[in-house]
């Protein structure tokens, strides 16, 4: 059992890492989306941003648009040129999509320094293509609505992982500790 142990040392390392910090960034996620409940801000503070800021990318590629709230589920409703195209959920927010990449980051840590700023650049940069993927899905059900199914549910998802599996290999080899290891 030993031997085994040794031989998947690093496997159970990350394994261990990465479901660890998944779950703690999960549950405190959680609490804030519980605690955010009947806030200023519907649904939550970060969903209603995702929302204002995709309707400011919209008016800024000249579309007429305003996100509002939903009466009857905690989303925002998103109006194109006057035309209700979709809901903004708190899964639209890609703060999932963050905390799974953080997970993985930290599991292969590289140095303090390079992993947090890696962390941080990275959040950034899923935060901001995806404000850029809702614009963008936008004005693709707004200009091609029979394709709503694949690009909501097929192209766009593709984005916004594929994306995170970019950064993810980039770390593996370019900062991670494993590469200095095997390097």
């Amino acid at each position: 059992m030993k031997a085994l142990f040794a031989k998947y040392k690093s496997v159970i390392k990350f394994m261990l890492t990465f479901l660890g910090v998944y779950i703690a960034l999960s549950v405190s996620y959680g609490f804030y989306l519980d605690l955010s409940d009947g806030s200023l801000y519907y649904p939550d503070y970060f969903t209603n941003l995702v929302g204002v800021q995709t309707s400011e990318l919209l008016e800024f590629f000249g579309y007429q648009s305003e996100v509002i709230k939903h009466p009857d589920e905690p989303s925002l409703k998103l109006i194109l040129n006057g035309e209700y195209l979709a809901r903004i959920v708190e899964g639209c927010n890609a703060f999932s999509v963050i905390i799974l990449f953080i997970a993985f980051i930290i599991a292969f840590a590289g140095t303090f320094k390079s992993t947090a700023v890696y962390i941080v650049a990275g959040s950034v940069l899923i935060y901001s293509i995806n404000i850029l993927r809702i614009g963008i899905l936008a004005i693709g059900l707004y200009l091609f609505p029979k394709y709503e199914e694949v690009l909501h549910n097929v192209v766009f998802p593709g984005v916004i992982y594929g994306l995170v599996f970019l950064l993810w290999v980039i770390w593996v080899n370019r900062f991670s500790k494993l590469k200095k290891k095997h390097g």
